[in-house]
């Protein structure tokens, strides 16, 4: 009777490990949709803030959110190992701070549209960064998607294509796809080291102190930079705006801040850090999407056909990397 509900159990916690991998990349995207909702709100406070300060705020304010999660798991941090540590300040400093800075630069400076071409990088970092530090195996057939998917994000991304060989300005590069540059390695980075978090600390407290060395990191930018004081923290424009400002603010740090980054994190849980990167390139759709519906930055024929396939490639990278390890195991090696 006890060997019978022994392996009763044990073969529930397969299924549910089974169930988890299966749906832990799909959290990862549904995180990184989320975060795509953020033009939104980012590019109209770019008009009342400066980038930096756009940043400090909005970790500001998810923080106040988290403290409820936080300060029950305080308790935790002692048995934290000083490797998970190091994961934690790479993961705060390049993902949650330093990237989101030139995400927000390249929206001010570059077509909210085209700025996501760049990003579609990013994939490639985290990848050959969870080879490095992890050791993930690559299935035989994951480049030939993972090309394709690049290449569909390309498309979504541009909206003049055959324009590209002649002129990437005429092809609706600008200034702003630097930046967007620097933001894909920062967040391609980010990637595998938050991976490196979830092995050595649990969710909720990984979740809560990424905004906790965020804010730090901010604030020591904006101390280098001479912007912290009032008159910077909050200038005329935003005095003028005031509402406006506030409304914004609270929707960028709840909506595309909070909720997805507990979301992604859960799902970043339960995923490689190689198909973790792919899976985030859902960011790239939402955004397009975002500029479409509110800033009317319309997508052209090419661009649909272009997000269908992005859609496609991002699934099957989840079915051949799923196919070289049993999801059981994996889900069971991630807890």
């Amino acid at each position: 009777m006890t060997q019978h509900t022994t392996d009763d159990t044990r073969l529930q916690m397969q299924e549910r490990a089974k169930y988890s991998a299966h749906y832990g990349p799909w959290f990862v995207g549904l995180g990184a949709a989320l975060w795509g909702t953020e033009s939104a709100w980012r590019i109209p406070l770019n008009e009342l803030f400066d980038a930096k300060v756009i940043v400090f705020w909005e970790h500001v304010l998810i923080l106040i959110m988290f403290l409820p999660i936080l300060i029950p798991r305080l308790r935790e941090i002692p048995k934290v190992q000083p490797r998970t540590w190091g994961y934690l300040l790479l993961s705060g400093f390049a993902g949650s701070a330093v990237g989101t800075i030139f995400f927000t630069l390249a929206l001010k400076y570059g077509n909210p549209t085209v700025v996501n071409v760049v990003l579609n990088i990013q994939p490639v970092i985290s990848t050959v960064g969870a080879f490095l530090l992890f050791g993930d195996r690559l299935a035989h057939r994951f480049f030939v998607y993972a090309a394709i998917d690049i290449i569909a994000g390309v498309f979504v991304s541009v909206s003049h294509p055959t324009m590209i060989g002649a002129s990437f300005e005429r092809a609706g590069l600008n200034l702003g796809s630097a930046y967007a540059l620097i933001c894909a390695l920062f967040w391609g980075l980010s990637t595998v080291a938050g991976r490196g978090v979830m092995i050595g600390m649990s969710l909720r407290l990984a979740s809560s102190m990424r905004i906790v060395v965020g804010l730090t990191c901010m604030t020591l930018i904006l101390l280098a930079y001479g912007k912290l004081h009032g008159a910077a923290l909050w200038p005329a424009a935003a005095q003028a705006h005031a509402g406006k400002a506030i409304v914004l603010l609270l929707f960028l740090a709840s909506v595309s801040g909070g909720i997805p980054l507990l979301i992604y994190f859960q799902g970043l849980h339960l995923t490689r850090a190689s198909t973790a990167g792919y899976f985030e390139m859902m960011q790239t759709l939402a955004a397009v999407c975002i500029t479409w519906g509110i800033f009317h930055a319309t997508l052209h024929a090419h661009q649909v056909i272009a997000a269908l396939i992005l859609i496609a490639a991002v699934a099957m990278v989840h079915h051949v990397q799923h196919q070289i390890e049993p999801a059981g195991q994996q889900a069971a090696r991630n807890y």
